[in-house]
């Protein structure tokens, strides 16, 4: 099959009629009639039985479509490339991450990074680290920001900075003049719980629970903003990451690095075998030199 085969294919399985596959190629409806007329006579069987003025996919259509999405797929992921090639100046940017990173930093990349090339366009969106792992899978994205991502077949990882959690407190809070806090230093205090389905939740929820410590429940946010919010409302203390605690809002609490000190990476996500754009690729460069510079300008005290 040649590939304005597959795509009429795709095209008239996707949509069940060859007048809106016509439609969605923005083509006559006689045209996708003939090429898909010629698919089937160089296969030498159909393609679709006609009932009733309806299309039904053969059983032999059905197992086509299957390897004729993923053509489908990666025609659109060429397409996007080769745009993005004519020039790193005037490519676009599908990028996705998690919410801690779309209140600061993420914005504060892209503003200076467009300072630099001005006609780069950005598509955001906020998702959570699977929702991240599926938009790549799908094409939706170029890129995904996230934190300590795990392996996901097909997704490369990109390292980009490590940070910590910090324990986060109201203003007012003291330990006894400490520079530092541990997890059982909050035994019997309010405590916020977090959310532990994502990667950075279970690490954090299985250290909680090898400590021992006896925190007192008072909330559970599904966010480390909301958690964020809900201490500078004095309803408790928490444990979140150090990109959040630094972000919009951080004078509102008190920041304490937790000890022992528990790290974890910060990673940008892209499909394995698709090369990145030109942009994309001086995008993570810049993103990655802002990430040092957020994390190195604003000290946990």
């Amino acid at each position: 099959m040649r590939l304005r085969h597959i795509e009429v294919f795709h095209a008239v399985y996707s949509t069940g009629s060859v007048t809106r596959a016509a439609e969605m190629l923005s083509v006559s409806q006689p045209s996708v009639s003939k090429v898909l007329a010629h698919a089937e006579q160089q296969l030498g069987y159909p393609l679709f039985d006609r009932v009733r003025g309806k299309l039904i996919p053969t059983p032999e259509a059905d197992q086509l479509f299957i390897h004729a999405l993923k053509v489908s797929d990666s025609v659109d992921h060429l397409r996007h490339l080769a745009e993005n090639l004519r020039s790193a100046e005037q490519g676009s940017i599908r990028i996705a991450a998690t919410p801690a990173f779309g209140i600061d930093l993420l914005p504060c990349a892209i503003a200076s990074y467009r300072e630099l090339h001005p006609e780069t366009v950005f598509l955001v969106e906020t998702l959570h680290h699977d929702e991240i792992a599926v938009a790549l899978q799908e094409s939706r994205i170029d890129v995904g920001l996230a934190f300590d991502p795990e392996f996901i077949p097909g997704i490369a990882r990109t390292p980009l900075a490590r940070a910590s959690f910090v324990v986060l407190t109201p203003p007012d809070m003291d330990f006894e003049g400490r520079t530092s806090v541990s997890i059982r230093d909050l035994d019997g205090l309010d405590f916020i719980n977090l959310d532990n389905r994502g990667p950075l939740g279970r690490l954090l929820s299985n250290h909680i629970e090898s400590s021992g410590a006896e925190l007192n429940h008072v909330a559970h946010a599904e966010t480390y903003q909301v958690a964020k919010a809900l201490v500078s409302y004095g309803v408790g203390v928490t444990i979140i990451d150090q990109v959040t605690a630094l972000s919009s809002g951080h004078e509102l609490t008190r920041q304490w690095p937790l000890a022992p000190e528990i790290q974890f990476r910060i990673s940008a996500l892209h499909l394995d075998k698709s090369p990145l754009s030109i942009v994309c690729q001086q995008f993570i460069s810049h993103l990655e030199d802002s990430l040092g510079r957020f994390l190195s300008s604003q000290g946990i005290t």
